[in-house]
Parts: C-alpha cells; structure tokens; sequence
C-alpha cells in the first residue's frame, strides 16, 4: 500500500492506494463491448448514393426500401459526438437500397441508401 495526501478544494484527504502488477490489472481489467460493425454493404441500387457525412452511429431509418421520398425529407438519424444529426434526402426519387440499420456504427463516407 502507498500513501498519499490529496488537497481537494483546501481539505486535506490521506488515501491508500495498492499497488498491482501489470499482469494482474490486465486480469482485472472488465473487458470493453465490441461497438456494431456496418453490415456488408449490400450492392448499391441505382441512383444517388447517399452516405455518411461524418462517423457515428446510426439511431434510427425512417425510410424503407421501394419508399418514395421527397428532397430534404428525413431517411435517418446519425448520432456523432452526443449530437443527433439528421440524414436527409438529396434528391426526391425511390429509395432504392439501404446499405446500415439502426445500430449501425460507421464511418465518414460509408455509403447509408441509394435513392433513383
């Protein structure tokens, strides 16, 4: 056990902290959840690619395959840095392909749907 002395706002605390090996805190380490990869891109449809501005995860779709949009209507929510960021529509058409689902974590450029 070490000793320390830790000032906290002008008070004083005397705390012990034990010492471990490396191996040990290894050990004792709780093993971090692996985030959700993208699934494999399916083929793209047709049309214009629309595809993630920025990494992040996907919150939620609010468009199906075979749905027709307009431009600026919502298709999905990415969440980046503890903001929510709406993905909208480019261009009015059929959405075509959707490439992520809601879980989805991905990266700068991945492509989200394809609208025709």
């Amino acid at each position: 056990m070490r000793k320390f002395l830790i000032n906290v706002n002008g008070t004083k605390y005397e705390v012990e902290v034990e010492e471990i090996d490396a191996s040990a805190a290894k050990a004792a380490a709780p093993k971090a959840e692996a985030p959700k990869a993208a699934p494999a891109n399916k083929p793209a449809g047709a049309g214009e690619k629309v595809t993630s501005p920025m990494p992040g995860n996907i919150l939620s779709v609010a468009v199906k395959e075979g749905d027709t949009v307009k431009e600026g209507q919502q298709l999905m929510i990415l969440e980046a840095m503890k903001m929510e960021n709406e993905i909208l529509a480019p261009c009015a058409g059929k959405v075509t392909s959707i490439a992520v689902a809601k879980g989805s974590t991905v990266e700068s450029g991945t492509l989200l749907c394809t609208i025709a």
